[in-house]
């Protein structure tokens, strides 16, 4: 088991506005981060650095159009999450 890993994925998942943000992009499968700004009212900043630790965490791809970034959930990333929260359940 990886635990940087599995502890960037929980770091990741421990914050209410990285999951909002998740939730956001899978509802559109792919979301321009001006969309994102839109929802949550946030500062580009703010949201660089949360797509930061979502993007090291492999949770979002990441795609630049124009001028603006759109993002995608990492196929995959959220079972990796259920594999790695349920080695810890069964430990």
């Amino acid at each position: 088991m990886d635990l940087e890993k599995t502890a960037l994925l929980f770091k990741a998942l421990g914050d209410e506005n990285r999951l909002r943000i998740l939730e956001l992009i899978a509802a559109k499968e792919d979301l321009c981060a001006c969309r994102i700004l839109d929802e949550l009212e946030i500062t580009q900043p703010t949201l660089s650095h949360h797509m930061k630790i979502l993007k090291d965490a492999g949770l979002v791809n990441a795609r630049k159009q124009g001028r603006w970034m759109h993002y995608s959930i990492s196929d995959g990333a959220m079972q990796e999450g259920i594999e790695s929260l349920r080695r810890f359940c069964m430990s």
